[in-house]
C-alpha cells in the first residue's frame, strides 16, 4: 500500500529545525563580527552551504526505508570502527584532539557521523536479542558502545565519547533491559569521573591536601584499593552463587563492582585526558580558581548572558563576541552570543523551539508501530537531550566544558549534517510508522 509521502510529513518538526538552523547562521555571521564593525569570519557562508546540503540529506534520508539498511549494517559498523581507527592515527588535531580527517580546509569529523550508526546497529540488535538472557543481552549492548566509546576517547575527544552513555541509557532503558544493569552503568560512568576529577579539584579548587583523595594520585595505594575492591567483589560473587536467597550478597557484588571499575576507569580517563581537559571538566565549580585560564571560558560566557537581559542588546550589538572575550564562540558558546543579543526571549526562544522538537520525537517513538524505529527514535531522543541540557548548562556555567555542540545551532558541518540525518531518519520512521510498505 503506498501512501503520498509529504501528506504525512512532520512539518511542525521540520520548521523547528529550520527556525534553530537559521539563527544558527545568524549568531555564527554575528560572532564573524570584529569591534568595528566589520565582518571578519566566512564560517556562516560554510553554515550555509552545510545547511543546504544537510536539507538534502534530511528529505533523501526521510524518503528512504530506514528497514533497509540492516542488509548493510555489519559492513557499515564494520566501515565506521576502521575509520575510527584511521582517525585516531592519521587524523589532525583540532582542539587538543586528532579527531578530524579531510584534505586542506574541508573536514569532517568521523565520530559524529558514527552516532548515528552507533543507534541504528544497538537498535538492530535489541530487536533481534528479544528472546535472550537479560544479562547476556546487557553484556553484548555494552560490547556494541564500549568500541567506538574508546576510540573516540583516546583520541581524546571525552564530548564526543560521553554522549554515546546517554544514547546507551535511554535505548537500553526503552528495550526492558533491567533497571539495576542501567544503574551500575550510570554510576560506574558517574564514579570513574568523580574519581578522575578529585585530586584536579583538591589541586586546583581548595588547594589543600587530603589523605582519602592523595591515595587516588598514588599508584601504589590506588592498586591496592583496587585490588581490596576486587577481593570482596568475588566474596560478595560467591556469596551470592551459594546462598541464592541472600541479597545481602547481591548487594556487596553490585557496590563494590562498580567501585571496582570506576577506579580503574578513573586511572584510565587520568592517562588519557589531558590538564587542561581535567580543569575544564573541574573548574565550573568556582571558575574564578583560573580566571584567566579554564575559567575564563565560563566566565565571559556568564557575563554574556547575564549582559542580555530581558530583550538583548540587538543583533550585531553584543560586545562580549565582538571584543573576541568568548573563546570557540561559533560553537561551543554560541547560546551565548544569542542570549547577549536576543536576551532571556531568545533564549527561552530556543528552549521552546527544543521542548517541541523532543515533544514530536517522543509522538513518533510512542506512535511506531515498528520496534525496530521505535528504539532508534528513542536514541536520537537520548543524543538530542543530552546535547541541549549539556551545552546550555555549560554555557551558564552549571555544567563542565566538554566541547558538546548545540545542535542546529553551533557552528559546524559533521554536527549539523549528523543532526539533519536524524532528522530524516525520524521522518522515515514516522512516515512508516504503520509497518506500511513501499511497493
Amino acid at each position: 500500500m503506498k501512501r503520498n509521502f509529504f501528506a504525512h510529513f512532520d512539518y511542525i518538526l521540520l520548521f523547528c529545525v529550520l527556525i534553530l538552523v537559521c539563527l544558527g547562521i545568524s549568531f555564527i555571521y554575528s560572532s564573524g563580527i570584529n569591534s568595528e564593525g566589520i565582518s571578519v569570519s566566512t564560517e556562516y557562508i560554510k553554515q550555509i552551504i552545510w545547511a543546504s546540503v544537510g536539507l538534502v540529506l534530511l528529505i533523501i534520508t526521510a524518503l528512504y526505508d530506514y528497514r533497509r539498511i540492516v542488509r548493510f549494517l555489519n559492513w557499515i559498523a564494520l566501515f565506521m570502527i576502521l575509520l575510527l581507527v584511521y582517525t585516531k592515527i592519521f587524523g589532525r588535531y583540532v582542539n587538543g584532539a586528532r579527531s578530524w580527517i579531510g584534505v586542506a580546509n574541508f573536514g569532517i569529523q568521523p565520530s559524529e557521523f558514527c552516532k548515528i550508526f552507533y543507534i541504528i546497529y544497538l537498535a538492530n540488535y535489541f530487536v533481534q536479542s528479544r528472546n535472550e538472557n537479560s544479562l547476556r543481552r546487557f553484556l553484548w549492548a555494552i560490547g556494541i558502545m564500549f568500541l567506538p566509546f574508546a576510540l573516540i576517547l583516546i583520541q581524546p575527544d571525552l564530548g564526543t565519547a560521553s554522549v554515546y552513555i546517554p544514547i546507551f541509557i535511554v535505548m537500553c532503558f526503552v528495550a526492558g533491559v533491567p533497571l539495576k544493569f542501567i544503574l551500575f552503568v550510570s554510576f560506574t560512568g558517574c564514579l570513574s569521573i568523580f574519581f578522575t576529577m578529585l585530586p584536579v579539584w583538591q589541586s586546583e579548587i581548595v588547594h589543600k591536601s587530603y589523605k582519602v583523595i592523595s591515595i587516588l594520585t598514588n599508584p601504589k595505594y590506588r592498586f591496592l584499593v583496587i585490588m581490596t575492591t576486587t577481593l570482596i567483589t568475588f566474596i560478595g560473587l560467591a556469596g551470592t552463587i551459594v546462598f541464592k536467597h541472600n541479597r545481602q550478597f547481591f548487594w556487596i557484588t553490585f557496590i563494590f563492582s562498580i567501585l571496582t571499575l570506576s577506579l580503574i576507569g578513573s586511572y584510565g580517563m587520568g592517562k588519557i585526558l589531558k590538564e587542561y581537559q581535567l580543569k575544564r571538566l573541574i573548574v565550573y565549580i568556582d571558575p574564578n580558581s583560573d580566571p584567566l585560564g579554564a575559567g575564563w571560558n565560563i566566565i565571559q560566557s556568564k557575563i554574556a548572558i547575564g549582559a542580555g537581559g530581558v530583550w538583548g542588546r540587538g543583533f550585531l550589538n553584543g560586545t562580549q563576541s565582538h571584543y573576541r572575550f568568548l573563546p570557540q564562540q561559533s560553537t561551543d558558546f554560541i547560546f551565548s552570543i544569542l542570549s547577549e543579543e536576543f536576551g532571556f526571549a531568545g533564549g527561552s526562544l530556543v528552549f521552546v523551539l527544543y521542548l517541541i522538537i523532543m515533544v514530536r520525537i517522543t509522538f513518533i517513538m510512542l506512535s511506531s508501530k515498528n520496534v525496530f524505529g521505535y528504539y532508534i527514535a528513542s536514541g536520537i531522543l537520548g543524543m538530542f537531550f543530552f546535547h541541549f541540557v549539556v551545552n546550555v548548562g555549560m554555557v551558564m556555567g552549571i555544567m563542565p566544558i566538554t566541547g558538546i555542540p548545540l545542535l542546529f545551532l553551533s557552528y559546524g558541518g559533521s554536527s549539523l549534517w549528523t543532526a539533519m540525518i536524524c532528522i530524516g531518519l525520524l521522518m522515515s520512521i514516522n512516515y512508516r510508522k504503520l509497518d506500511f510498505l513501499e511497493n
